[in-house]
């Protein structure tokens, strides 16, 4: 925890940064993979379904043994790979409401 406080100076900073990033990630692979799995669909039963059918549970088996995609966005952050900036309180109307 001490790690991810470096960067930013607040661990709860660094944590929402990391959620998000986990986030654009996990919609990146979850469209790769409907992509990929897509090739497959088919509205006709034949013999070659059980071919792809060994071919789609590859593809299927490639994505479940990647790393999750917190653990990279955690990766990413402790090396330094992700860049955010955070507004300026006096910048946003609702923050001079508030204060």
């Amino acid at each position: 925890m001490a790690d991810f406080s470096i960067e930013s100076g607040n661990v709860y900073e660094a944590i929402s940064v990391i959620s998000k990033r986990a986030n654009q990630l996990s919609i990146k692979l979850k469209e790769e993979l409907n992509d990929r799995l897509a090739e497959f669909a088919s509205t006709v039963d034949n013999l070659e379904e059980v071919f792809e059918n060994r071919e789609q549970i590859e593809v299927s088996k490639h994505y479940e043994r990647m790393p999750k995609p917190t653990s990279l966005a955690i990766e990413e952050f402790l090396e330094g790979k992700l860049h955010y900036t955070t507004p300026d309180p006096v910048e946003m109307p609702l923050a001079r409401e508030l204060f």
